[in-house]
């Protein structure tokens, strides 16, 4: 177990109990990090704190990432409260409903837009802010979730593959701009796992079927392991990997067929 006493996060994109923020969140507090976790919106505020209720006395924190304004105050409120940052979950992810039940032709500008800005921008507006509160501890690590979208088509997955596939761009050119302050960023790409998400693409439980059928382990992921890969990189154990997709999907991403 990667330990990370004494050291600073920020959690973002816990929606509920399934979230694999919330796994991250978890495991994550289990290694002895201090956590910061954020919630969208009203709505989700009692459910986030009464799950953040379990870890030890964490900050909990409003954050819309489609205002500036708001990841400002996230990033003030830690500097009062934490002098400085370790690392940042990012697992904020979102396209509206309409975008992923028709065919991708039919996208639309809006909708693009939305997904595009909470899925990706998102991703770059959370490392502005935590590059100052990480140079002030010597560096940190940014960890953000993929999916294999990002390079193939999945069937009604549609402008989130787009929206992916620029989250994975952003990762590669952050973790340029940022090494030098030795800050690290990196993506996981993980297998399907039911999440409030991914229930919202049409078919899912066929993903499922698939890649129990095909991949090398046969059988699916649980959120767990992708929260052991997060610690992992966020934590001093991955101090040398940078700019990287790790893929957690039980191998199923080196299939041909």
């Amino acid at each position: 177990m990667t330990d990370l006493t004494g050291r600073f996060g920020l959690i973002v994109g816990v929606a509920n109990k399934r979230s694999l923020a919330w796994a991250i969140a978890q495991a994550a507090g289990r290694a002895g990090a201090r956590l910061a976790i954020t919630y969208q919106g009203e709505r989700l505020e009692e459910n986030v704190r009464e799950l953040s209720a379990s870890l030890d006395a964490p900050l909990i924190l409003p954050c819309d990432v489609t205002d500036d304004a708001q990841v400002a105050d996230v990033f003030a409120a830690i500097g009062r409260e934490f002098g400085g940052l370790d690392f940042v979950l990012h697992g904020a992810a979102f396209a509206p409903r309409a975008e992923l039940d028709h065919p991708f032709v039919d996208t639309t500008r809006d909708g693009f837009r939305t997904a595009l800005d909470i899925s990706a921008y998102s991703l770059i507006a959370l490392a502005r802010g935590a590059a100052p509160l990480m140079a002030a501890r010597g560096g940190g690590s940014i960890v953000t979730l993929t999916y294999l979208g990002s390079t193939r088509v999945v069937p009604n997955y549609n402008v989130m593959g787009v929206a992916k596939a620029a989250l994975e761009a952003s990762v590669r050119y952050l973790a340029s701009d940022l090494g030098p302050r030795n800050i690290r960023v990196n993506a996981i790409s993980a297998g399907p796992i039911t999440t409030l998400a991914a229930k919202g693409i049409s078919g899912f439980t066929g993903f499922l079927q698939a890649y129990r059928e095909r991949a090398p382990l046969k059988r699916n992921i649980d959120a767990s392991e992708v929260a052991d890969t997060a610690v992992f990189l966020l934590g001093p154990a991955g101090r040398g990997i940078t700019g990287e997709v790790l893929i957690v999907d039980a191998g199923y991403h080196v299939m041909g067929v």
